[in-house]
Protein backbone atom coordinates (compact mmCIF):
# COMPACT_ATOMS: atom_id res chain seq x y z
CA UNK A 1 0.00 0.00 0.00
CA UNK A 2 1.25 3.68 -1.24
CA UNK A 3 2.15 6.45 1.55
CA UNK A 4 0.64 8.70 -0.21
CA UNK A 5 -1.96 10.63 1.11
CA UNK A 6 -4.75 12.19 -1.26
CA UNK A 7 -5.09 15.98 -1.68
CA UNK A 8 -7.82 16.63 1.16
CA UNK A 9 -6.15 14.03 3.91
CA UNK A 10 -2.71 15.81 2.81
CA UNK A 11 -4.57 19.56 3.96
CA UNK A 12 -6.09 17.82 7.10
CA UNK A 13 -2.43 17.58 8.08
CA UNK A 14 -1.51 21.41 8.33
CA UNK A 15 -2.38 23.83 11.21
CA UNK A 16 -4.50 27.09 10.44
CA UNK A 17 -1.59 28.84 10.81
CA UNK A 18 2.34 29.84 10.44
CA UNK A 19 4.82 30.52 12.66
CA UNK A 20 8.73 29.30 12.86
CA UNK A 21 9.76 25.59 13.71
CA UNK A 22 9.26 24.46 17.32
CA UNK A 23 10.75 21.47 18.42
CA UNK A 24 9.14 20.27 22.35
CA UNK A 25 10.43 16.97 23.92
CA UNK A 26 10.39 15.04 27.75
CA UNK A 27 13.43 15.06 30.16
CA UNK A 28 16.87 16.74 29.85
CA UNK A 29 18.07 13.73 28.18
CA UNK A 30 16.64 14.35 25.11
CA UNK A 31 18.86 17.44 24.25
CA UNK A 32 21.14 15.56 22.39
CA UNK A 33 18.54 14.00 19.96
CA UNK A 34 16.79 17.60 20.06
CA UNK A 35 20.25 18.62 18.46
CA UNK A 36 20.39 16.04 15.92
CA UNK A 37 17.02 16.37 14.76
CA UNK A 38 16.61 19.86 14.74
CA UNK A 39 18.36 20.13 10.68
CA UNK A 40 15.33 18.12 9.73
CA UNK A 41 12.76 20.49 11.25
CA UNK A 42 14.15 23.66 10.06
CA UNK A 43 14.85 22.88 6.68
CA UNK A 44 10.82 23.06 6.31
CA UNK A 45 9.83 25.70 4.57
CA UNK A 46 6.21 26.77 4.39
CA UNK A 47 5.90 26.54 0.76
CA UNK A 48 7.66 22.46 0.74
CA UNK A 49 4.83 20.80 -0.60
CA UNK A 50 5.96 17.48 -0.41
CA UNK A 51 7.94 17.65 2.72
CA UNK A 52 4.84 16.73 4.49
CA UNK A 53 6.72 14.03 6.66
CA UNK A 54 9.51 15.73 7.96
CA UNK A 55 7.55 17.36 11.17
CA UNK A 56 7.50 13.45 12.25
CA UNK A 57 11.43 12.18 10.89
CA UNK A 58 12.06 15.14 13.62
CA UNK A 59 10.20 13.34 16.20
CA UNK A 60 11.65 10.20 15.18
CA UNK A 61 15.06 11.17 15.02
CA UNK A 62 14.95 12.77 18.69
CA UNK A 63 13.64 9.09 20.17
CA UNK A 64 16.34 7.32 17.68
CA UNK A 65 19.12 8.95 19.75
CA UNK A 66 17.66 7.89 23.48
CA UNK A 67 16.71 4.43 22.24
CA UNK A 68 21.04 3.81 21.18
CA UNK A 69 21.74 5.27 24.30
CA UNK A 70 22.61 2.58 26.66
CA UNK A 71 22.86 5.46 29.65
CA UNK A 72 19.24 6.45 29.39
CA UNK A 73 17.47 3.68 30.83
CA UNK A 74 13.46 4.08 30.27
CA UNK A 75 14.09 3.67 26.76
CA UNK A 76 15.28 1.64 24.08
CA UNK A 77 18.64 -0.06 24.74
CA UNK A 78 19.57 1.09 27.91
CA UNK A 79 16.05 0.38 29.37
CA UNK A 80 15.34 -1.88 32.24
CA UNK A 81 13.71 -5.05 31.71
CA UNK A 82 10.38 -6.37 32.85
CA UNK A 83 10.27 -8.73 35.97
CA UNK A 84 11.49 -11.98 34.09
CA UNK A 85 14.87 -10.12 32.54
CA UNK A 86 13.49 -9.30 28.99
CA UNK A 87 13.16 -5.80 27.57
CA UNK A 88 10.09 -4.63 25.96
CA UNK A 89 9.55 -1.54 24.25
CA UNK A 90 6.53 0.34 22.99
CA UNK A 91 5.82 3.22 20.89
CA UNK A 92 3.61 5.64 18.86
CA UNK A 93 3.61 8.15 16.19
CA UNK A 94 0.90 9.93 14.99
CA UNK A 95 0.32 13.48 12.53
CA UNK A 96 -3.54 13.33 12.65
CA UNK A 97 -6.44 11.13 13.94
CA UNK A 98 -6.30 9.61 10.39
CA UNK A 99 -2.50 8.99 10.40
CA UNK A 100 -0.99 7.29 13.21
CA UNK A 101 0.66 4.21 14.14
CA UNK A 102 1.53 2.17 16.94
CA UNK A 103 3.33 -0.84 18.57
CA UNK A 104 3.82 -2.67 22.05
CA UNK A 105 5.86 -5.57 23.38
CA UNK A 106 8.54 -5.32 20.92
CA UNK A 107 11.41 -7.57 21.95
CA UNK A 108 13.69 -7.88 18.57
CA UNK A 109 13.79 -4.43 17.36
CA UNK A 110 15.83 -1.16 18.72
CA UNK A 111 13.38 1.53 17.30
CA UNK A 112 9.28 1.14 18.03
CA UNK A 113 8.54 4.53 16.92
CA UNK A 114 10.41 3.35 13.12
CA UNK A 115 8.39 0.03 13.63
CA UNK A 116 5.00 2.52 14.40
CA UNK A 117 5.78 5.00 11.12
CA UNK A 118 6.15 1.61 9.08
CA UNK A 119 2.52 0.43 10.84
CA UNK A 120 0.82 4.13 9.86
CA UNK A 121 2.37 4.33 5.91
CA UNK A 122 1.76 1.14 5.16
CA UNK A 123 -1.24 -0.83 6.77
CA UNK A 124 -5.01 0.28 7.54
CA UNK A 125 -4.38 -0.38 11.01
CA UNK A 126 -3.29 1.60 14.27
CA UNK A 127 -1.56 -0.88 16.63
CA UNK A 128 0.43 -3.99 16.24
CA UNK A 129 1.48 -5.88 19.73
CA UNK A 130 3.83 -8.89 20.58
CA UNK A 131 5.95 -11.19 18.50
CA UNK A 132 3.47 -10.26 15.58
CA UNK A 133 4.51 -6.62 15.65
CA UNK A 134 8.35 -7.85 15.42
CA UNK A 135 7.69 -10.29 13.03
CA UNK A 136 5.86 -7.09 11.00
CA UNK A 137 9.12 -5.09 11.36
CA UNK A 138 11.35 -7.99 9.91
CA UNK A 139 9.19 -8.05 6.65
CA UNK A 140 9.06 -4.24 6.59
CA UNK A 141 12.97 -3.99 6.76
CA UNK A 142 13.49 -2.94 10.38
CA UNK A 143 17.16 -4.76 11.64
CA UNK A 144 16.65 -7.19 14.77
CA UNK A 145 19.25 -5.91 17.71
CA UNK A 146 19.88 -7.06 21.20
CA UNK A 147 17.66 -5.17 23.70
CA UNK A 148 19.09 -5.75 26.65
CA UNK A 149 22.57 -3.67 27.38
CA UNK A 150 25.15 -5.13 30.56
CA UNK A 151 24.32 -2.35 32.77
CA UNK A 152 20.45 -3.24 32.58
CA UNK A 153 20.73 -6.56 32.94
CA UNK A 154 22.69 -5.73 35.98
CA UNK A 155 20.31 -3.42 37.19
CA UNK A 156 17.66 -6.73 36.87
CA UNK A 157 20.06 -8.61 39.26
CA UNK A 158 20.45 -6.40 41.86
CA UNK A 159 16.42 -5.95 41.72
CA UNK A 160 16.45 -9.49 41.96
CA UNK A 161 18.40 -10.52 44.81
CA UNK A 162 17.60 -6.66 46.87
CA UNK A 163 13.53 -5.63 47.43
CA UNK A 164 15.33 -1.90 47.79
CA UNK A 165 16.72 -2.17 44.44
CA UNK A 166 15.74 0.28 42.01
CA UNK A 167 12.07 0.33 41.06
CA UNK A 168 8.92 2.95 40.75
CA UNK A 169 7.16 0.91 42.99
CA UNK A 170 9.16 -0.19 45.63
CA UNK A 171 11.99 2.30 46.09
CA UNK A 172 11.32 4.74 48.69
CA UNK A 173 14.54 6.26 48.33
CA UNK A 174 13.81 7.14 44.54
CA UNK A 175 10.28 8.20 46.01
CA UNK A 176 11.73 10.68 48.47
CA UNK A 177 13.70 12.48 46.20
CA UNK A 178 17.03 11.12 47.34
CA UNK A 179 19.68 9.54 44.54
CA UNK A 180 19.82 5.80 44.83
CA UNK A 181 22.72 5.05 42.95
CA UNK A 182 25.28 7.89 44.52
CA UNK A 183 24.10 10.80 42.25
CA UNK A 184 24.95 9.30 39.00
CA UNK A 185 21.65 9.24 37.26
CA UNK A 186 22.14 6.91 34.45
CA UNK A 187 19.07 8.08 32.23
CA UNK A 188 20.50 11.66 32.72
CA UNK A 189 23.93 10.61 31.32
CA UNK A 190 23.28 10.79 27.71
CA UNK A 191 25.73 12.21 25.43
CA UNK A 192 25.86 15.91 25.65
CA UNK A 193 24.10 16.18 29.30
CA UNK A 194 27.53 16.86 30.78
CA UNK A 195 26.85 20.72 30.63
CA UNK A 196 23.29 20.55 32.42
CA UNK A 197 23.95 17.82 35.07
CA UNK A 198 23.88 20.95 37.45
CA UNK A 199 20.74 21.95 36.34
CA UNK A 200 19.66 18.60 36.37
CA UNK A 201 20.27 17.65 40.27
CA UNK A 202 19.17 21.21 41.56
CA UNK A 203 15.39 20.92 39.95
CA UNK A 204 15.20 17.65 41.52
CA UNK A 205 14.88 15.91 37.67
CA UNK A 206 17.04 12.90 39.43
CA UNK A 207 14.16 11.90 41.07
CA UNK A 208 12.10 10.66 37.83
CA UNK A 209 15.29 9.18 36.41
CA UNK A 210 14.45 4.86 36.06
CA UNK A 211 11.17 5.39 34.81
CA UNK A 212 10.29 7.89 32.20
CA UNK A 213 9.06 8.08 28.25
CA UNK A 214 10.87 10.51 25.87
CA UNK A 215 7.55 12.38 23.90
CA UNK A 216 8.59 14.62 21.39
CA UNK A 217 6.33 17.51 19.43
CA UNK A 218 7.25 18.92 16.11
CA UNK A 219 5.78 22.19 14.99
CA UNK A 220 7.24 23.28 11.49
CA UNK A 221 7.24 26.61 9.74
CA UNK A 222 4.40 25.14 7.10
CA UNK A 223 2.50 24.77 10.24
CA UNK A 224 2.47 20.87 10.33
CA UNK A 225 2.21 18.89 13.58
CA UNK A 226 3.97 15.59 14.26
CA UNK A 227 4.14 13.90 17.48
CA UNK A 228 6.44 10.59 18.56
CA UNK A 229 7.07 8.64 22.10
CA UNK A 230 9.41 5.68 22.55
CA UNK A 231 10.21 3.90 25.91
CA UNK A 232 10.93 0.54 27.83
CA UNK A 233 7.81 1.14 30.16
CA UNK A 234 7.45 0.61 33.93
CA UNK A 235 11.37 -0.95 35.29
CA UNK A 236 10.71 -4.52 36.54
CA UNK A 237 6.77 -4.60 35.30
CA UNK A 238 4.68 -7.22 35.51
CA UNK A 239 5.59 -9.39 31.82
CA UNK A 240 2.91 -8.13 29.03
CA UNK A 241 2.74 -4.59 30.92
CA UNK A 242 1.53 -2.38 28.68
CA UNK A 243 1.41 1.75 29.39
CA UNK A 244 -0.09 4.92 27.87
CA UNK A 245 2.85 5.65 25.38
CA UNK A 246 1.70 3.04 22.78
CA UNK A 247 -1.83 4.14 22.91
CA UNK A 248 -3.12 6.53 20.73
CA UNK A 249 -5.22 9.07 22.74
CA UNK A 250 -3.71 8.65 26.12
CA UNK A 251 0.23 9.40 25.78
CA UNK A 252 -0.30 11.02 22.88
CA UNK A 253 -1.97 12.80 21.02
CA UNK A 254 -2.47 15.28 17.35
CA UNK A 255 -5.05 17.08 15.72
CA UNK A 256 -4.12 19.70 13.12
CA UNK A 257 -6.81 22.21 13.80
CA UNK A 258 -6.23 21.94 17.84
CA UNK A 259 -2.69 21.49 18.92
CA UNK A 260 -0.89 17.91 19.97
CA UNK A 261 0.35 16.84 23.31
CA UNK A 262 2.54 13.66 25.07
CA UNK A 263 2.75 12.62 28.53
CA UNK A 264 5.67 10.94 31.18
CA UNK A 265 5.35 9.40 34.00
CA UNK A 266 3.33 6.88 35.30
CA UNK A 267 1.17 5.50 32.97
CA UNK A 268 -1.85 4.46 34.58
CA UNK A 269 -2.35 7.62 35.27
CA UNK A 270 -2.45 9.14 32.28
CA UNK A 271 -4.88 5.64 30.49
CA UNK A 272 -7.12 6.56 32.93
CA UNK A 273 -7.75 9.67 31.67
CA UNK A 274 -7.25 9.84 28.23
CA UNK A 275 -4.67 12.52 28.96
CA UNK A 276 -3.23 13.63 25.71
CA UNK A 277 -6.87 13.58 24.64
CA UNK A 278 -7.75 15.60 26.93
CA UNK A 279 -5.36 18.54 26.71
CA UNK A 280 -5.66 18.37 23.09
CA UNK A 281 -9.77 18.76 23.28
CA UNK A 282 -9.13 21.53 26.10
CA UNK A 283 -7.19 23.52 23.11
CA UNK A 284 -9.88 22.87 21.03
CA UNK A 285 -12.38 24.55 23.54
CA UNK A 286 -10.35 27.70 24.00
CA UNK A 287 -8.06 26.70 26.74
CA UNK A 288 -3.98 27.40 26.05
CA UNK A 289 -1.67 24.77 26.10
CA UNK A 290 -0.68 24.96 29.82
CA UNK A 291 -3.98 25.42 30.79
CA UNK A 292 -5.13 22.42 29.03
CA UNK A 293 -2.52 20.33 30.74
CA UNK A 294 -3.63 22.20 34.17
CA UNK A 295 -6.95 20.36 33.39
CA UNK A 296 -4.97 16.67 32.77
CA UNK A 297 -3.16 17.24 35.77
CA UNK A 298 -6.53 17.90 37.95
CA UNK A 299 -8.45 15.16 36.21
CA UNK A 300 -5.25 12.67 37.76
CA UNK A 301 -5.73 14.34 40.93
CA UNK A 302 -9.41 13.76 41.51
CA UNK A 303 -8.87 10.31 40.10
CA UNK A 304 -6.44 8.66 41.89
CA UNK A 305 -4.82 8.20 45.41
CA UNK A 306 -1.56 9.68 44.67
CA UNK A 307 1.15 7.60 46.09
CA UNK A 308 4.87 8.81 46.61
CA UNK A 309 6.07 7.58 43.38
CA UNK A 310 3.87 9.10 40.90
CA UNK A 311 4.57 11.53 38.52
CA UNK A 312 2.41 13.23 35.68
CA UNK A 313 3.80 15.69 33.12
CA UNK A 314 3.26 16.93 30.03
CA UNK A 315 3.99 19.28 26.77
CA UNK A 316 1.62 20.30 24.63
CA UNK A 317 1.67 22.84 21.42
CA UNK A 318 -1.36 24.38 20.29
CA UNK A 319 -2.31 24.58 16.71
CA UNK A 320 -1.03 28.31 16.47
CA UNK A 321 2.13 27.50 17.65
CA UNK A 322 2.16 28.19 21.59
CA UNK A 323 3.78 25.47 23.83
CA UNK A 324 3.06 24.73 27.41
CA UNK A 325 4.14 22.11 30.25
CA UNK A 326 2.90 21.23 33.26
CA UNK A 327 3.55 18.39 35.65
CA UNK A 328 2.10 17.19 38.63
CA UNK A 329 5.35 17.52 41.01
CA UNK A 330 8.68 18.98 40.75
CA UNK A 331 11.27 17.92 39.03
CA UNK A 332 10.50 17.78 35.40
CA UNK A 333 12.37 19.26 32.78
CA UNK A 334 11.60 19.61 29.27
CA UNK A 335 13.51 20.37 26.45
CA UNK A 336 12.75 23.39 23.37
CA UNK A 337 14.42 23.72 20.51
CA UNK A 338 13.68 26.85 18.14
CA UNK A 339 15.43 29.62 16.43
CA UNK A 340 16.63 30.81 19.36
CA UNK A 341 18.50 27.26 20.50
CA UNK A 342 18.61 24.24 22.07
CA UNK A 343 17.42 24.54 26.29
CA UNK A 344 15.62 22.64 28.76
CA UNK A 345 13.07 24.63 30.88
CA UNK A 346 10.88 23.99 34.07
CA UNK A 347 7.18 23.03 33.69
CA UNK A 348 5.16 26.40 33.88
CA UNK A 349 2.79 24.86 36.44
CA UNK A 350 3.46 22.34 39.19
CA UNK A 351 0.16 21.13 40.70
CA UNK A 352 1.83 19.47 43.89
CA UNK A 353 4.37 20.84 46.46
CA UNK A 354 5.17 17.43 47.51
Amino acid sequence: MSDKLPAEMAAELVSPSCSPPILLSTWSFSVAGAKLAWPTLAAVGAGAGGERDCALEACLQVCGEAERDPRVDSVGYGGLPDASGRVSLDGAVMESPSRCGSVCGLRRHLHPVRVAASVMRSTRHVMLAGDDADRFASQHGHLEAELLSPEARAKWEAWRSDPHAVDQSRDQAAAAGRPTDGGNGAIFGASGMSDLLAEVVTTGELRWREHDTVGVLTRDSGGRLAGACSTSGTPFKVPGRVGDSPIIGSGLFVDPGAGAATGTGTGELIMGVCGAHLAVEEMRRGAGPTEAIIEVLRRVDRSYSILPHHQVAMIAIHADGRWGSAALRKGFLAVIHDEAGCRTVEPEYVHRAD
